[in-house]
Formats: C-alpha cells, sequence, structure tokens
C-alpha cells in the first residue's frame, strides 16, 4: 500500500501565476482540489483521502510552479513550523529553506548562499505570508529542481549588463542546472542589445547572434567580423545583422551546439525557427528558450510546444517560470 504523507501540497509561483497554475492543474487532468491561496501560494488537496500526496509522488513538471512541497501545515510562529519539519520521519537533518511574501513578491529570505543538494536530499521549506502565518513543506531534491529556496537564486546583474535578459540565462543555468562550457558555441535569435550574449561571453562560451539591431558596446568589444576568422582560445561574439528569417548556414558555421532565442514572437514562429536553424546545424544539442507570451494562460498549450521539439528529436523537454519572468517562460529542450 502507498505510504500517506498528506492530504494537501503547496505551490510557490510568481505573483499574478495562481490562475495560470491552477489551469495548468486542470489541464494536465491531477485531480487536485484547490484549497487556499494567496499571492505567490497556492494549497491543493488530494483529491481524496485514497489518493494523498507522498513525498515521492510531488514529480509533476507544473511550469508555474517555481515549488512544490508536501504540506505540513499552518503555524502562528516560524520556530513551530521549523518543529513540524524537524520531527517528520523523511527528514533527515538536511537543509530548512526560508522564503516569505514581501515586495509584493514570493522570495527567498536574505542570507548565505546555499549549496546545491544532491539528488533525493529531503529539503525542508518554511513559507513565512504574514507575521501570524507560516507554512512548513518538504520535497526531495531531483534534476531539473531549483537547488535555492522558492526557486529563487537571488542573483544580482551587473552593472555593466545590457539588458535583463542577463538575469533569465543565469537564472536557467542555475536553476536546471546547465552544463556549459567554453567547448560550446551558441546561436541566439533576438540577441540586441546583448545581455544573453555577456552572460555567456563572461563563462568563456562564443555566440552567433542573429538580430537586425544595435549591440550594446560592451558586447562588441568581443565581436568579429568574419564568421570563419575567430581566434582561437578567446570567446568571440558574430553579429548576424539580419533577422532571423533571412539567416543562414554561412552565418551558422560549424559547431553551434546550442539554440538560444529571446524574440518578441509567438512560441509558434520560435520553435519554427528553431527546427530551422537545428536543422541548418545538426550538431546543436540543447535549445534553451525564453517564451513571450500576451497571457498567461497560454501555459496550458504547452504538451504542443513538447511535441514540436519531440519531434526535432530532442528527448527531455522542460518548461518552467522563473522568478525573474514576467509573462515568460523558459522552454528548455536537451537531446
Amino acid at each position: 500500500m502507498k505510504e500517506i504523507e498528506s492530504e494537501f501540497i503547496f505551490a510557490l509561483t510568481n505573483t499574478g501565476s495562481e490562475s495560470a497554475l491552477k489551469l495548468e492543474v486542470e489541464t494536465m487532468n491531477l485531480g487536485w482540489k484547490l484549497s487556499y491561496q494567496h499571492k505567490g501560494f497556492v494549497t491543493f488537496k488530494a483529491a481524496s483521502e485514497d489518493d494523498c500526496f507522498s513525498l515521492g509522488s510531488l514529480d509533476h513538471p507544473l511550469a508555474c510552479a517555481r515549488r512544490l512541497c508536501l504540506s505540513l501545515g499552518k503555524s502562528k510562529t516560524r520556530e513551530e513550523a521549523e518543529r513540524k519539519i524537524k520531527l517528520h520521519p523523511a527528514y533527515l537533518g538536511g537543509a530548512i529553506h526560508y522564503v516569505r511574501f514581501a515586495n509584493w513578491k514570493m522570495e527567498r529570505e536574505p542570507g548565505e548562499p546555499l549549496d546545491r543538494p544532491e539528488e533525493g536530499d529531503c529539503i525542508g521549506t518554511v513559507v513565512e505570508i504574514g507575521p501570524d502565518e507560516h507554512w512548513a513543506g518538504l520535497h526531495l531534491h531531483a534534476p531539473f529542481l531549483s537547488p535555492d529556496p522558492g526557486g529563487d537564486s537571488s542573483i544580482d546583474m551587473p552593472p555593466e549588463s545590457p539588458s535583463r535578459a542577463w538575469l533569465k540565462l543565469e537564472e536557467a543555468v542555475r536553476f536546471f542546472d546547465l552544463a556549459l562550457s567554453p567547448k560550446d558555441i551558441v546561436v541566439e535569435l533576438g540577441c540586441a542589445p546583448g545581455g544573453v550574449v555577456l552572460a555567456l561571453l563572461n563563462r568563456g562560451i562564443s555566440v552567433i547572434g542573429v538580430d537586425p539591431a544595435k549591440m550594446a558596446d560592451v558586447v562588441k568589444a568581443s565581436a568579429v567580423l568574419d564568421r570563419n576568422l575567430v581566434p582561437a582560445n578567446k570567446a568571440w561574439f558574430y553579429h548576424c545583422c539580419r533577422p532571423a528569417a533571412l539567416a543562414g548556414k554561412r552565418d551558422l558555421g560549424r559547431g553551434v551546439t546550442w539554440f538560444m532565442s529571446d524574440m518578441n514572437q509567438s512560441p509558434a514562429v520560435v520553435l519554427a525557427e528553431c527546427e530551422r536553424f537545428c536543422n541548418m546545424s545538426p550538431t546543436i544539442r540543447g535549445v534553451l528558450i525564453t517564451l513571450k507570451l500576451t497571457e498567461l494562460d497560454q501555459v496550458a498549450e504547452k504538451q504542443a510546444w513538447f511535441d514540436a521539439l519531440d519531434d526535432m528529436g530532442f528527448k527531455t523537454v522542460r518548461l518552467q517560470q522563473l522568478s525573474v519572468h514576467h509573462k515568460e517562460f523558459a522552454l528548455l529542450a536537451l537531446r
């Protein structure tokens, strides 16, 4: 018989994404019942007493949930919530994450950086909704789950970054634990003014940027004029100064390993360009797209996006709204 742990789970979301999360649960036919809701915080009740939640059952890939926890209930004090975690038989003395609703969003409490947990580690989470409302929860760390409290890394963007795209890239790399290396070559669509390009160059990764708009000076400092004449031991940036639809094989050259996009286009348009670029560069092994939606309820269409990537030969696909996103999602695909 399956071990019954709790009738309730809770999810941490970006403020404003609560309704999209509920729609996602409904679209996936999970059968969960809405129990309680606050900005950035939604609790669900199991479909029946015979189908309660366990720690091992929290593996549903909900794009709108930055963290999904087995709920241990509500407490009036932080100390009481901590005790619920420490007394739970599944908790073996690991990390406890602290999250609070502040500045109109669900954010991690300030503190020292935490070590990345190992797969299978049981982690506690204490959520402060208000002075007299604290929730306790547990989850098991797994691949493609954020290592940070509430899925919020609180990464600081450097002052020289020309755009917030720097934050989106760095948050995605940390959330998904992406294995990027200086051996990679990235093609990025919609690269101007250069936030993602700068983040990649700082990691020693060369970039082919496709965008007719101007790039920031901090990025142009690493620019090369000819895709076929690039330095051997230094990260470089080649600007293909034209719309994505006009870029061709000659612009890409050989050895491209990642496709990235920050274009202000519909998911259908971006995925069509992704397929075209993957056909031009069969060496592409990974895709990371910032999908920009007109409405968050478009998340209900995610299966069509997954199917499109599956048809391109990608076996692992994840969709995730990051803490730095607005009406956006990170779409990751790996061969």
